[in-house]
């Protein structure tokens, strides 16, 4: 899609990748609605963007009350005539051991990373159907290719996302709307723990900032790949996982002790 005819919408977009992907569209011309639960944040962002004018929205709503995901779907098919992208990028995770996890964790998870997309999707489809060019793209992770100790609910959750993904775009195969599935690894926001950092640091593993995430997303909605996982080597693991899981089972098994120790502060401080 040619950047400045992009009116996009975008959860979870006062702060992280959210927030970093609704500057990049807008620096490329697009117009944005940013969706969020935090009001305040949600300021702080259309201050941020004010110099943008009136391609810059907000919305405050709770993605897990279905009052609010329709009021999203209603004011989101009128705005500026009707957004044409769709960027279901808001997501949670609890670093923790599965054992560890408290049940309404497992229920906030599930309601957030999947059934949110699921609905937004299911209650814009029919508007995005009527544009004359249209694109979804879900926001998923590296652990929706590869299963990895102290992410197992996290990890379920980005497995049927791009699950998902995969299935809806091979029904609107024929249709005017492009589906995307995005896949980051590790990358510096505020849903990673300073103990998340930590172990990363001593295990070696990468974290991209959120603006390169947000470049190969507007990168995608211009008429990029339908899928891609970003950062290497997870790539690779990535592949490997899904011929030979024997060997990544290997490589985190040796990790495992590491994880644990790091996993086990976050259950005695958790971070919701």
């Amino acid at each position: 899609m040619n950047p400045a005819s992009i009116r996009a919408l975008v959860t979870g977009g006062a702060g992280g990748i959210g927030g970093a992907i609704a500057a990049e569209l807008l620096s490329r011309g697009a117009a944005v609605l940013l969706v969020d639960r935090d009001a305040g944040a949600l300021a702080r962002a259309a201050e941020r963007f004010a110099k943008y004018g009136d391609r810059v929205g907000t919305l405050a709503a709770d993605l897990t009350v279905a009052a609010d995901r329709q009021r999203i779907c209603e004011d989101a098919s009128r705005w500026r005539g009707g957004i044409n992208v769709l960027v279901n990028n808001a997501g949670i995770n609890h670093f923790r051991m599965f054992e560890d996890q408290p049940p309404e964790q497992l229920d906030l998870a599930l309601a957030i990373n999947v059934q949110a997309p699921m609905h937004l999707c299911h209650g814009l489809l029919p508007h995005l159907r009527r544009q004359p060019e249209a694109c979804i793209l879900n926001t998923g992770s590296v652990f929706g290719s590869i299963g990895y100790p102290g992410y197992a609910v996290y990890s379920a959750t980005k497995f049927a996302v791009r699950g998902f993904t995969e299935a809806l775009r091979r029904e609107l195969a024929d249709t005017n709307v492009r589906v995307h599935y995005v896949a980051p690894r590790a990358t510096r926001t505020g849903i990673n723990t300073s103990a998340v950092e930590r172990m990363n640091a001593e295990l070696g593993v990468a974290m991209d900032p959120p603006e390169l995430v947000a470049k190969a997303v507007c990168d995608m909605l211009a008429g990029g790949r339908a899928e891609a996982v970003i950062g290497w080597p997870e790539k690779l693991f990535a592949r490997v996982n899904g011929i030979l899981p024997r060997v990544v089972d290997g490589a985190l098994r040796k990790q495992l002790p590491v994880i644990r120790r790091y996993a086990g502060e976050t259950a005695v401080t958790p971070r919701t």
